[in-house]
């Protein structure tokens, strides 16, 4: 028996064998474990992808005042695909305070995984646990605010016009196309943001892009007409003729008109300047100057359907110089148009111009359409632009400057992010 041992242990041809079954164990081992790392890498993945987008459902639920935990329960119905329950006690969920952020939820998941291989020496399933933070940041400031609520795109860039805004532009729109450029248009604002998406284009001057976020509230909200005494009729409406000059640098307070046709030299007051049921119109051959004015077209008759309530049309020959108070109620707003007027397509606010104007301060027409068409070179001090839709177009350019910013004033966006 001895002398067979030694022979076989002389054999070289049975080494392999014996080191194969030796490190069969290892082998197996190895396979097992890396079957399990997989495993709990994508179960960990999954379980990460479902507490970030319930984070998020969760932020979207505070901005709109519903309830975040049944937000997040529903989100999980959808999102939660690991093909596990949630471990009693959890979704855990939240509010912590971040610097710079407002509306922060914390969703934290954990679900018990068995892993095939390991189970085998293991008498209880290891625990997976994903934790996310979301909220809402602050974008920039936007000088272009569109209230369009519907699938309608709500703002669009066209013709060969370069528009340069120094700010950003954000609309309310639901619709795949929210914003578009197209033509030769060029357009420098950042950044671009919309309730819907936004077409990547080469026309918005690599602008970040910052589609699905959180609607913006109108900005003017709580700016109301002030009370006039009405003043319909042929009788009170104001028409300056070509070649003429009206001079009314002295008004203030209150100034009301039926309508207001402007082809004159025209001087106005530190006013406001009430249209009631016309339009403001400004002629090819205008020269109109204030300081300290707002022109607000709306009407005197009470409410809602059925009423006139004027537009914006200013000729793009006009030379206009034109800046909003800086105080009082219709501070920093330079046209403000009554939120009863009656929307349409064909209801639209013409703003044109040249090189020689120049506007400061706030359009508003939240219900109503709102064309800016560059001519030539229109330039506008610290404008914001604020309307149911902003149309850019024409052969010239449109520059927004705001040197020193817009301070209380200013428009900021905010959009849901992922913050740990």
């Amino acid at each position: 028996m001895i002398s067979f041992f030694r022979k076989l242990w002389k054999n070289k041809r049975g080494n392999a064998l014996v080191i194969a079954g030796a490190a069969l164990p290892l082998v197996i081992g190895s396979a097992g474990l890396a079957s399990d790392t997989i495993q709990w890498v994508l179960l960990k993945r999954q379980l990460q992808r479902a507490a970030d987008s319930a984070a998020i459902a969760g932020v979207y639920a505070r901005v709109l005042g519903n309830d975040q935990t049944a937000a997040i329960n529903t989100d999980l119905t959808k999102n939660q695909n690991t093909g596990y329950s949630l471990q009693s006690g959890y979704p855990q969920i939240s509010n912590p305070i971040i610097t710079n952020t407002t509306n922060a939820v914390r969703v934290v998941l954990q679900v018990t995984q068995p892993l095939h291989f390991s189970g085998l020496f293991i008498s209880t399933s290891p625990a997976i646990q994903a934790a996310a933070t979301a909220a809402t940041v602050a974008t920039g400031n936007y000088c272009v605010v569109s209230l369009e609520n519907t699938s309608a795109t709500g703002i669009t860039a066209t013709g060969n016009s370069n528009i340069d805004l120094g700010c950003g532009m954000i609309t309310d729109s639901t619709s795949l196309n929210a914003a578009i450029a197209t033509g030769s248009s060029s357009v420098h604002a950042t950044p671009i943001a919309a309730v819907g998406d936004i077409q990547d284009s080469a026309h918005w001057n690599s602008a970040e892009l910052l589609p699905f976020t959180v609607a913006e509230t109108d900005p003017f909200a709580n700016v109301n007409v002030p009370p006039f005494t009405g003043c319909q009729g042929n009788a009170n409406k104001l028409q300056v003729t070509s070649n003429t000059t009206y001079n009314h640098s002295t008004d203030t307070g209150i100034v009301c008109f039926s309508d207001m046709s402007l082809n004159g030299n025209v001087t106005l007051g530190s006013a406001t300047y009430i249209i009631d049921s016309g339009n403001l119109s400004i002629g090819a051959q205008a020269n109109v100057t204030c300081n300290g004015c707002t022109f607000v077209l709306t009407s005197s008759n009470s409410g809602v359907s059925g009423i006139q309530i004027g537009n914006v049309s200013i000729n793009g020959g006009a030379e206009l110089h034109l800046t909003p108070p800086t105080s009082g109620n219709f501070s920093n707003i330079l046209m403000y148009q009554d939120r009863r007027a009656p929307s349409g397509s064909s209801q639209s606010n013409q703003i044109n111009g040249n090189s020689n104007s120049t506007f400061t301060g706030a359009f508003y027409f939240p219900t109503r359409i709102l064309d800016i068409n560059g001519t030539s070179n229109l330039n506008f001090t610290c404008a914001q632009f604020v309307a149911r839709n902003v149309n850019f177009s024409g052969n010239g350019s449109v520059t927004n400057t705001c040197t020193g910013g817009y301070g209380p004033n200013g428009i900021a966006g905010k959009h849901v992010r992922l913050v740990a």
